[in-house]
Parts: structure tokens; C-alpha cells; sequence
């Protein structure tokens, strides 16, 4: 078999493709989230993940904007297709550094980018089997054809995957036993990520809620991924075989199984699923819109009952709070320049930017980020706490921010009549225009716009707006 070039991909992912059909269905979740356990524990994979990632702090932005790029990816157009490879290839080339063993890691290692492809190929296979519906040797053939054009599209060709399918298998067993590693990354999805998962944008403004439902979730889900993971994998790793968690994984992946085969295809649709946990989602009209309205009721009927501590509707926060809900995009208690780059990154993602708009805005976000440590990094060990920010913030300058603001409003600005319309403001935020928008004939000026962003970004004012995008 002839490795696959990019220039094959052309009519690849037409209306027959497996592929295309698979990852909008809502039970895509299930594979998704065990390939990602699988993908964590690769030593390149799970240092980058831990150094760089928000998938813990913000994991539904996260999974958001990984269903909006999967869409690119598999677009029947040719250009996008090539043009979110082009944007996924600069992203990962931002992404290194060094492991706490001292081993450098780099999110475009190609061997690193084959296993993700690899875990998802496998995690599909094990998917339709626990949902009831085996693949059959031609079908399982073929869906792994397209696995290998994908990563060929973002390499320039499928040479670090087996060329066969037959090859594959002891590749991906040897990779198990001899290649992944218990790194940090695979703890914190099993037993942070599930545990403390905030909430999603619908029950936001919810927390007792969702915290009632979380306490049950959260350990319901790490059991049904363990247990949907390779025995070979579990024993490795000694991770827990608890009781009834084997039948509790299979009722889940045969319930979804059922539900895609017997239900409308708009009720178990991802695009469905993801309009009726985010309302700003594209598609909030679907067939779960109703139910969405009816959920957010309730959890309003709820809130009243049990209220808790309300500080949305403060005008301004502390300096601590600034720094843990937008600043620490990471998680990990210190700001430091993956932070950064984790806005400069969302903000591309949103807009689509192009290289040299994103080239602008990675810049603008390394001057404020040099800003920062200058007068904020007291012991010059590359990294900001929260103490450090607190005790400064009040006297920071704004240059860089100034800079950040208005490389923001350029890309934003997309017909360049330095004015940002109501069309142009909702592709950035994504959120309902007449709360947000105050500019003059519902539009922003320059210094209009820049001013509420140096609030924002300052701490001291809240927005709707930019707590969608960055908080």
C-alpha cells in the first residue's frame, strides 16, 4: 500500500465518508474521551498537555473548538480543509519545552501526532463494538484509510502509521506495553478532570446544580473510561477494576448505540449535544433547544431555593479572583506564558485568523507577557504567582494590553470601516449582541472597544462578553 500524500485527499471525505458520519454523533464523545486517556499517557503528549493545555480548566471550550476543527478537517472543500491543517500545524509548532524529567517535548513530534490519530482510529473500532454494531474487515479497512489521510493532510503523508491494518495492531500493542508512560496528565483526566469539571456554559450561573450533579457524574465517568480501556492498558498502569464498572460501561456505550440507530439523527447529533450544554453554540435551534430552555428553568426554580454566593453581578473583582478565573488559563496557580498564549490561541481559534493575523497576536500577547514578568516576576524564575500579581496589580502599565486591544479589534474589524458591527462583534464572542454591545448605532469604535478590553483584561470591570471568550 502506497503511503497517502496530501494531494489525495482531495475527494477523500465526500457524503460516503465513515469518518465524516462519525464524529457528528453525539456518542463520538465516548471514543473521544478514552482515546484521550490513551494519548495522555504519551510521554510528548502528556508533558505538553500539562505545560500548555486548558483541557482541565476549560474543558468544554476545549471540546467546543475540537468539534469546530474536526468539521474543517473533514470539510468537502478542499481549502478549509488545508487551511485548518495549516492553522492546527502552527499551533502545535508553539507548543514545547521541557518535562519535569528534564526531556524535551514538542506537540508537532510526528510519532507524538500518529498516536493521537492512532487512539482515535482504535477508540472508533471499540465504539461501534461496545455500541453492538462491529466493523466488519472491509469497513474497518476503510475507516482506517481515512485515519491515515487525515494525518496525512496534517503532515504531508501517513508514514509514522502502519501502512496496513493488519500492521497496525501490533504497532498500537507495542506502543501500549513499551511506549506510554504513567504521566501526570493521565491522573488529572481520571480523577481531576471528572471530579472538578466546571460546569457548562448552561448551568454557569448554576453552581448548585451542577456541583449536585457532578458529585454523581464525575465518578460515574472515570469508571466507564477505565473500564472501556485495553486490559493490557488498566494493568499497566494499576488502574482500579471496580466493581459493576464493566457492566456500567457497557450499558452506556450500548444505550448510545441504540440511541444513534433508533433516534432521529438531529436528536444524537454533537452539533445537537453541544447547542443544548452551550447556548451560544452555532445550531442552538435544534431539536434539544426546547429542552435546554426547560433546563435552564429548573435550575433556576433550584437556585432559588438553595442560593449560592452570587458574585456575577458585581461590578468588579478582586485581583486574586482576576487571576484565577481569566489569567491562570492553565490551572496550575501561576501565570506564566502558556497562559498567554492559551488566549492568543482561543482567539485565533475563534476567528479563523489567518498566519499573519495570528502572527500579530501571539506578538502582542509576548510584549504584554514580557511587561509582566518585568514588573511582576520578582524572583525571575519565568513564572508569576498570584501573591506577586495581587500585590502589584493596581500599578501595572497598559501598553501591552493597548497593543493586544487593538490587534484584536484589526482582526475582528473584518470589512476594515474601523467600526465593529453587530455581525463582527457575535463572531468573536459568540454571545447575545444588544446585552453586550454600547457602542454608538450598535457598533464599537476603536477607543470604544479598546477601553472595555483594558477593563476587562485589568480586572476592573466584568463582562459577559469576555467571560464567554476567556474566563
Amino acid at each position: 500500500m502506497t503511503p497517502t500524500t496530501a494531494e489525495e485527499t482531495v475527494d477523500v471525505f465526500g457524503p460516503d465518508s465513515m469518518l465524516r458520519r462519525l464524529v457528528n454523533e453525539a456518542r463520538w464523545g465516548l471514543a473521544v474521551t478514552r482515546a484521550t486517556v490513551l494519548e495522555a499517557a504519551h510521554p510528548q503528549i502528556g508533558a505538553a498537555l500539562i505545560g500548555n493545555s486548558t483541557f482541565v480548566t476549560h474543558p468544554w471550550r476545549r471540546l467546543r473548538n475540537t468539534l469546530v476543527s474536526t468539521q474543517r478537517i473533514l470539510d468537502p472543500d478542499q481549502h478549509v480543509r488545508s487551511r485548518e491543517a495549516a492553522r492546527l500545524n502552527r499551533l502545535h509548532a508553539r507548543i514545547s519545552g521541557t518535562d519535569p524529567q528534564g526531556r524535551r517535548y514538542d506537540a508537532a513530534d510526528a510519532e507524538a501526532r500518529a498516536w493521537v490519530v492512532a487512539t482515535l482510529f482504535e477508540s472508533a473500532v471499540t465504539m461501534y463494538r461496545l455500541s453492538g454494531e462491529s466493523l466488519d474487515g472491509p469497513a474497518m479497512e476503510r475507516l482506517y484509510a481515512e485515519f491515515r489521510t487525515v494525518l496525512a493532510l496534517l503532515e504531508g503523508d501517513s508514514d509514522q502509521l502502519p501502512a496496513t491494518l493488519q500492521e497496525f495492531w501490533p504497532y498500537y500493542d507495542d506502543m501500549i506495553h513499551h511506549r506510554l508512560e504513567s504521566t501526570e496528565a493521565v491522573r488529572v483526566i481520571l480523577y481531576r478532570l471528572f471530579a472538578n469539571v466546571p460546569a457548562p456554559p448552561l448551568l454557569r450561573n448554576h453552581p448548585a446544580v451542577w456541583a449536585a450533579g457532578r458529585a454523581v457524574a464525575g465518578p460515574v465517568a472515570a469508571a466507564i473510561t477505565i473500564a472501556s480501556l485495553p486490559e493490557s492498558f488498566c494493568r499497566r498502569f494499576a488502574l482500579p477494576d471496580l466493581p459493576g464498572a464493566r457492566a456500567l460501561m457497557h450499558g452506556a456505550y450500548l444505550t448510545a448505540g441504540f440511541a444513534a440507530r433508533l433516534l432521529p439523527s438531529g436528536w444524537v447529533n454533537a452539533g445537537s449535544f453541544m447547542s443544548l450544554l452551550d447556548p451560544d453554540h452555532a445550531g442552538g435551534s435544534g431539536p434539544w433547544e426546547s429542552v435546554r430552555r426547560k433546563a435552564g428553568q429548573a435550575a433556576a426554580m433550584v437556585r432559588l431555593i438553595t442560593p449560592a454566593p452570587d458574585e456575577v453581578n458585581h461590578a468588579s473583582r478582586s485581583a486574586d479572583q482576576f487571576f484565577a478565573e481569566v489569567l491562570d488559563q492553565t490551572g496550575d496557580g501561576h501565570l506564566a506564558w502558556p497562559d498567554l498564549a492559551a488566549m492568543a490561541r482561543e482567539i485565533a481559534t475563534r476567528l479563523d485568523l489567518d498566519e499573519l493575523d495570528e502572527e500579530r497576536l501571539y506578538n502582542a500577547y509576548a510584549a504584554w507577557w514580557r511587561e509582566l514578568q518585568s514588573h511582576l516576576d520578582a524572583d525571575g524564575d519565568g513564572r508569576v504567582t498570584r501573591q506577586e500579581y495581587a500585590a502589584s496589580a493596581a500599578s501595572l502599565p497598559s501598553s501591552g494590553l493597548v497593543k493586544i486591544a487593538d490587534v484584536l479589534f484589526d482582526v475582528t474589524d473584518v470589512d476594515d470601516d474601523q467600526t465593529i458591527d453587530a455581525q463582527e462583534y457575535q463572531r468573536l464572542f459568540r454571545a447575545a449582541f444588544h446585552r453586550d454591545l454600547t457602542g454608538r448605532a450598535d457598533s464599537y469604535s476603536r477607543s470604544a472597544f479598546v477601553r472595555q478590553f483594558l477593563s476587562f483584561m485589568s480586572g476592573q470591570q466584568r463582562s459577559i462578553a469576555y467571560n464567554s471568550l476567556l474566563s
